[in-house]
């Protein structure tokens, strides 16, 4: 069985960006999002999050500076979001991945791996659960192309993209554009595909199946 969790990166990074990810969960397809619990609006995230409880809610973690190469500085940064996590939510995640992917550069997913290994859960390109990066707009820094979000190109990601077992497609809806960032615009765009009308459907054509992290955990998977 083809077995697909359709995940919301940023959660908590604004309240544009909380609605999006809600109504692409309540009204559209999407399974599962990751907390970035640091951000300005992610107590209201964790408040949203516990009135969805089929929502599965891993920890998005955030790090960009020069240290997160040293192993001891990735693990107290680690920690300390992890605790933030468990006091905002009252749980641990069901997954763990990272803002711009940077646990998994170079060595450093090794690391990470290491850290993670003791909750029992994915960390994002480890290998338990394949990761489709390609529902994203940007082909390049700058450059956008809002085909590459549109409900044909979901359809053609999936149906292309999805093996057996467990899979992760990447996403970053919104409701509005409420704050910062070069990537804006299109998350709007990525909303309206996940709640676009008869996308479910389509999605059972391909006889791929929705879940969540929530059901990895109850699965042989893991």
């Amino acid at each position: 069985m083809r077995t697909l969790i359709i995940n919301g990166d940023d959660f908590g990074l604004s309240p544009g960006v909380n609605d999006g990810i809600i109504e692409a969960h309540s009204k559209g397809v999407l399974t599962s999002a990751s907390l970035m619990v640091l951000a300005p609006a992610a107590q209201a995230a964790a408040e949203l999050a516990n009135d969805h409880p089929e929502l599965s809610v891993g920890l998005h973690f955030v790090d960009d500076s020069p240290q997160i190469n040293d192993p001891t500085y990735a693990a107290d940064q680690l920690t300390t979001q992890l605790e933030r996590f468990r006091a905002l939510t009252g749980r641990d995640p069901t997954h763990v991945d990272s803002h711009h992917h940077v646990h998994a550069r170079g060595a450093r997913i090794t690391t990470f791996a290491k850290l993670v290994e003791p909750l029992g859960v994915p960390l994002r390109l480890d290998g338990q659960v394949r990761y489709i990066g390609g529902f994203y707009a940007h082909t390049r820094p700058g450059i956008s192309n809002l085909r590459f979000v549109s409900p044909e190109y979901l359809i053609h990601v999936v149906a292309n993209e999805t093996f057996e077992g467990f899979n992760e497609l990447g996403c970053h809806p919104a409701l509005q554009a409420d704050f910062e960032s070069s990537y804006l615009y299109e998350r709007e765009v990525e909303l309206a595909t996940l709640t676009e009308p008869g996308l479910r459907e389509e999605l059972d054509h391909l006889d791929v199946r929705l879940a969540s992290f929530h059901d990895w955990a109850l699965s042989d998977a893991s």
